[in-house]
């Protein structure tokens, strides 16, 4: 069901409710990215840091984050995607946000489901903080399967960085598949407390890059809405889906404070292969 409450600016919808549920309602063809950041199997409960409150933020949220096992995890996962596929248009982006404890088995999975020709990217998050252990290599990134809806068919917008070079000082060069975007410090404005908020600067450069100006977004594990809030800025329209009446509350609240990209503001849309 759609979540009630103060209004959601034009082109953004939430739904508070399951995405299995919520993806039967969607128009098919109707999505240009699905960008899920899901649950990542921990075993444990995630929940707003308890010094939250003292950092001048309401939240107070937590989510189970417990499977049992991967077979769990893919049991889960699975219906879910197959159930989104027909809401996808031919052209649209699939970004699933994992880490190394699924990232494999939902590879394996989006192979299955959509062939894997339409694999494009294994995209890595590099956000240098944690994960230090005497026994290991430190773990420092997140991962982000990249799948086409359709092999070569994708829309796709090369997002660009300032060049290192002084040859080039002044110009850019297309970003690779690494990622190096820090996380949300601990006082960071745009930190709500919602637990694993991922930063709008992630998100940014993901749906530029893998959606038109006036496309869709769906994000059917929302959380706390910045996969919205990027779509507002860069003149997408958004759809949110998310179990928690809480997190819906908060994502309404951020995509209202959000100022939309103007029309002489946003990007111009990528060329897609294929076509002039």
């Amino acid at each position: 069901m759609k979540a009630k409450g103060q209004p959601t600016p034009i082109g953004i919808d939430l739904h508070h409710a399951d995405w299995l549920d919520a993806v039967a309602t969607l128009a098919p063809a109707s999505i240009d990215l699905l960008y899920a950041d899901l649950p990542f199997a921990t075993g444990s409960t995630k929940r707003t840091p308890p010094n939250a409150k003292r950092a001048g933020r309401t939240v107070n949220a937590s989510y189970a984050d417990t499977f049992a096992g991967s077979d769990g995890f893919i049991g889960w996962l699975r219906p879910r995607l197959l159930a989104t596929l027909p809401a996808l248009r031919p052209t649209a982006c699939i970004l699933l946000h994992l880490d190394w404890r699924t990232c494999h088995h939902a590879r394996l999975l989006l192979d299955d489901l959509l062939g894997p020709a339409c694999f494009v990217n294994h995209l890595i998050w590099s956000y240098g903080l944690g994960g230090s252990s005497p026994r290991r290599f430190a773990r420092k990134h997140d991962d982000i399967l990249f799948y086409a809806r359709t092999p070569g068919k994708h829309y796709f917008d090369p997002p660009r960085v300032p060049t290192t070079s002084n040859l080039l000082r002044g110009k850019s060069k297309k970003m690779t598949d690494v990622l190096a975007i820090a996380s949300i410090n601990n006082m960071a404005r745009e930190r709500t407390g919602y637990p694993t908020q991922k930063p709008l600067a992630l998100l940014d450069v993901l749906v530029r890059a893998c959606s038109p100006t006036g496309g869709t977004v769906l994000d059917p594990c929302c959380g706390s809405g910045t996969t919205l809030v990027a779509a507002t800025l860069a003149g997408r329209k958004g759809i949110g889906i998310d179990r928690s009446a809480q997190a819906i509350a908060v994502a309404r609240k951020r995509i209202r404070e959000a100022r939309p990209a103007s029309t002489t503001g946003v990007p111009k849309r990528g060329k897609q292969p294929g076509r002039a």
